[in-house]
């Protein structure tokens, strides 16, 4: 395998991880404007908005003394098993959501009994907190950049981005 095939496939493996991190946030951009009421929602995101209003009220720093905490009402020891630390009710709603995303991996909706007709099993949850969209995106980067050190090609791709 000569030098130029080789720089191919870590360029298409970069681009790969560009891409596997487009897709989902693509698909965040496309479904945010679908209406958190509804029922039929598409496959590609679990409404966690429409989850923590039928659960909460839409209050995600909520604290009704009934045990459960949070705008997805957690109990504290499935939050503290799905990696959640202090209570739920204090965490931010980027947070309750990473939580949520394993706790339906995990239970599925029926973690939710009433509630859990807003998620889809397995789908990716709708970005809508920039800072989260950023971070998943500079973590990409950062993957891509390290393979391609770890390859040899950031000088390569350096100079192929500057045309030098």
């Amino acid at each position: 395998m000569n030098t130029r095939s080789i720089e191919k496939r870590a360029l298409g493996a970069i681009a790969a991880v560009g891409v596997a991190v487009a897709l989902p946030l693509g698909a965040s951009t496309a479904t945010a404007s679908a209406s958190s009421s509804s029922s039929s929602l598409s496959p590609w995101f679990n409404n966690w908005d429409a989850v923590a209003q039928c659960e909460s009220g839409g209050n995600w720093s909520i604290n009704t003394g009934n045990g459960y905490y949070g705008g997805l009402q957690f109990s504290p020891v499935t939050w503290a098993e799905h990696g959640g630390r202090g209570l739920p009710s204090d965490a931010s709603k980027a947070e309750q959501i990473r939580i949520a995303e394993r706790v339906l991996k995990t239970q599925g909706p029926g973690a939710w009994p009433v509630c859990g007709k807003y998620l889809n099993q397995g789908g990716s949850t709708v970005f809508d907190d920039p800072a989260a969209v950023m971070a998943a995106a500079q973590a990409a980067f950062e993957a891509a950049v390290e393979l391609a050190q770890r390859l040899g090609l950031d000088l390569r791709i350096a100079q192929l981005l500057t045309g030098s």
